[in-house]
């Protein structure tokens, strides 16, 4: 990387961003990453360290790993952390302790698997796996349908867990609704097959979404930034579409931005393929474009051959840093996540903020299986 091109990343990167309450100093989120490292489902010391070396590298916001609801399906392990339970609360203030005297901010991501759940798996073993329509992923029957108490119950553990987060001291929830879990099994129409008020057009699949966003909104403080993750592909199906179209996603999006959702993180696998024909807007891109809502964009950031050898100073990036900060500087989206390359190098932030990316760590095999 030249030292002109070291300068613009640096630049373009730095300037500060807000929303609600919240104000971080740069455009760089650290990306929500399961890690497991959370027995019985309390984070520990170690995981108070973990977020902590990256904000006082350089990492304007934190995203937590994916943290379960206190619902009996939400999880499938019990070393994923909780986000309920006196214990496991006591753990995540100290992390929120961590990382404010590090000088960073951050935000739990709120969870809930839905029909990926295990059964029989931890941490409750008895707990039947639970989604829409009773289907996997696949379409095949798994676990069982939720009632109008189930979808009750899971509102209410949203809006428990977020009301938690503020008064533990973070600056800020994100609502998983990516990836096929359950927030985004109602938003698919491959695994919601309702035909009562939940299930049919996208505006209707879009309903339980919308409820446990004004739940949250509504259990919170107005300078409390609600963040809402979503993606068109699943974990095991890159060509899922939750909008065929951009009117499509236009019905999916209002409910979610009139029932209160501050941002969107629009998730895709490589930040820099457009999104729908006719434009070269990636999926942050068209979020923001027709929510009118701040968007972080993730994918592959920094860890494609090109992007990598283009910071080390090799290669024409043609996918690297250079169209990343075109789409920045434009306003495509507001922040732009890091996941594996900061598990890879915890100093990524700053050693790209300070024009120092020919000393980035590159990621390895280890921190490329890591999945979120």
């Amino acid at each position: 990387m030249t030292h002109q091109q070291a300068d613009r990343a640096a630049r373009s990167l730095s300037r500060p961003f807000g929303v609600r309450g919240l104000h971080v100093p740069n455009r760089i989120v650290m990306a929500p990453m399961t890690r497991q490292f959370s027995p019985g489902g309390v984070p520990g010391p170690d995981v108070a360290q973990y977020y902590a070396r990256r904000a006082a590298a350089g990492v304007g916001l934190i995203v937590t790993e994916g943290t379960y609801v206190d619902h009996a399906s939400a999880g499938t392990s019990d070393r994923v952390p909780r986000f309920h339970g006196d214990d496991a609360l006591a753990g995540w203030s100290d992390v929120v302790e961590a990382v404010h005297q590090a000088g960073g901010k951050i935000i739990p991501q709120l969870w809930h698997v839905g029909v990926t759940r295990t059964p029989g798996a931890p941490p409750v073993p008895d707990a039947e796996p639970v989604s829409p329509s009773g289907l996997s992923l696949q379409g095949e029957p798994k676990g069982r349908a939720m009632t109008q108490q189930d979808l009750d119950d899971v509102v209410a553990a949203f809006a428990t867990a977020a009301a938690d987060a503020e008064r533990l001291g973070f600056d800020g929830v994100e609502l998983h609704g990516a990836h096929g879990y359950l927030i985004d099994q109602f938003l698919w129409s491959s695994t919601n097959r309702r035909t009562d008020a939940y299930g049919g057009g996208v505006a209707s699949r879009a309903r339980f979404a919308a409820e446990i966003v004004a739940a949250c909104r509504s259990a919170v403080s107005d300078s409390f930034p609600l963040f809402f993750r979503l993606s068109q592909w699943k974990m095991d199906n890159y060509e899922a579409k939750l909008a065929e179209t951009a009117t499509e996603l236009d019905a999916l999006l209002a409910p979610l931005a009139e029932a209160g959702a501050d941002a969107f993180h629009a998730s895709t696998r490589r930040y820099w393929l457009p999104e729908f024909d006719g434009s070269d807007l990636n999926f942050a891109g068209w979020v923001k474009k027709i929510s009118g809502r701040p968007t972080v964009t993730v994918g592959s950031v920094g860890l494609d051959g090109d992007f990598f050898n283009l910071f080390q100073g090799r290669g024409s990036g043609a996918t690297g840093i250079e169209q990343l900060l075109d789409r920045l500087e434009r306003d495509e989206f507001d922040l732009v996540a890091v996941g594996r390359a900061l598990l890879a190098d915890p100093e990524w932030a700053v050693k790209t903020l300070t024009g120092r990316t020919a000393d980035i760590t590159s990621p390895s095999g280890e921190a490329l299986k890591t999945l979120h």
